[in-house]
């Protein structure tokens, strides 16, 4: 039976390999981003595809997204937070002062990473399918070991313990609730362009496989989490990074 399968930031990268992953069980995916060209674009290459634009950060707009979902396919069978990024490719603040940046940078990390899955995920959570549901996160290696960026290893790693209370009032209604989090991930726009080879190297350097990771290793993981085969996996984080960061 065909799944609604709701995916934010689903129009590039691993939210697109996600999506089509899922298409290709034939499910019907629904794919939310604040690019309306882009998702459009997404949607006309994904079989059954729907895009919605809309911002999540704003209350309103994903009030309204959720209410287009809930009336056009009802229960929402898979719920993948994906939206997110970095928040140093955004528009830099009109200041010269330099806490305010301080602030800027933060407060831009955490609207992308976290109030983007809280809003969607608290808009959405009363009509995840019950039993059978599944809500998915995407964190990041930066959340487990820090990265040059603190706010965003930061805002990643809030998503965490917000999953994991999640997993735990959801659970009895047979709802499972996990995150993933991958490494060095190419073919994606988390860093506004190429990587110098020299930083390239290195991230690839530190993984065990020798070789940098994929959106299709990411997607394929948040698949076979949403599967009838991962039904009692609940509040776990899944590192996705070829062996850079090790399992604890």
């Amino acid at each position: 039976m065909a799944r609604t399968v709701v995916i934010s930031g689903g129009g590039t990268g691993i939210g697109l390999a996600t999506a089509r992953a899922f298409a290709r069980d034939g499910d019907r995916v629904v794919l939310l981003g604040r690019r309306a060209e882009v998702l459009e674009q997404a949607a006309a290459a994904v079989p059954g595809a729907v895009a919605r634009a809309v911002d999540l950060t704003d209350p309103g707009q994903t009030q309204e997204a959720a209410r287009f979902i809930c009336e056009r396919f009802g229960a929402v069978d898979v719920l993948v937070n994906n939206a997110g990024g970095n928040g140093g490719l955004e528009p830099p603040p009109d200041t010269a002062d330099p806490l305010a940046a301080v602030a800027h940078d933060w407060t831009v990390n955490f609207r992308l990473n976290v109030h983007t899955a809280v809003l969607l995920t608290e808009a959405l959570r009363d009509h995840l399918a019950s039993p059978g549901g599944r809500l998915l996160f995407l964190s990041s290696i930066a959340a487990l070991r820090g990265s040059g960026s603190h706010p965003y290893a930061s805002a990643k790693a809030a998503l965490h313990p917000y999953a994991q209370a999640l997993a735990r009032s959801l659970g009895p209604h047979g709802v499972t609730v996990n995150l993933v989090a991958p490494g060095y991930v190419e073919e994606t726009g988390f860093f506004g362009g190429a990587l110098p080879d020299e930083r390239h190297d290195a991230l690839v350097a530190e993984t065990l496989t020798g070789r940098a990771g994929t959106p299709g290793d990411v997607a394929e993981t948040l698949h076979w989490l949403a599967s009838a085969a991962a039904g009692h996996i609940t509040a776990q984080v899944i590192q996705v990074n070829g062996g850079a960061e090790r399992g604890r």
